[in-house]
């Protein structure tokens, strides 16, 4: 029940909104998403959400997503389902989701002392 402020979600649905907001990819490919709970009680549990969250999306081939810009993806957002074009949806919204909810249970966990920093926060970096 982790988080910084009363109204702020907690870590763990934190990390749930990562996975579920990275699952976007798959939303616009227009495939099955995986199914996971509503609710992780341990972090081995967050720790296999993540996993397969991971694998799904190692699994996307590009040719799914390439040429659907366009397409129509709705979503539930603020308790409305509304329709966004498929890269508005991904750029605009889904990508910058994760990129807030992972930076706040990166923050969260940073808290209360787990020794990770910056750059296990980024990964390693390219080197193309």
């Amino acid at each position: 029940n982790l988080r910084l402020y009363p109204d702020m979600f907690t870590l763990e649905r934190q990390f749930r909104q990562v996975c579920n907001h990275a699952l976007g990819a798959g939303r616009v490919a227009g495939v099955d998403l995986p199914s996971l709970p509503d609710q992780d009680n341990s972090f081995a549990e967050i720790q296999t959400r993540l996993d397969k969250t991971i694998d799904f999306l190692k699994g996307l081939k590009a040719n799914q997503i390439d040429g659907k810009d366009d397409s129509p993806v709705t979503v539930t957002i603020g308790g409305q389902p509304q329709t966004l074009k498929a890269q508005n949806y991904l750029y605009h919204f889904a990508m910058l989701q994760v990129q807030f909810h992972a930076t706040t249970a990166y923050d969260l966990i940073r808290h209360v002392g787990v020794a990770v920093g910056k750059r296990d926060y980024l990964g390693p970096r390219p080197t193309n």
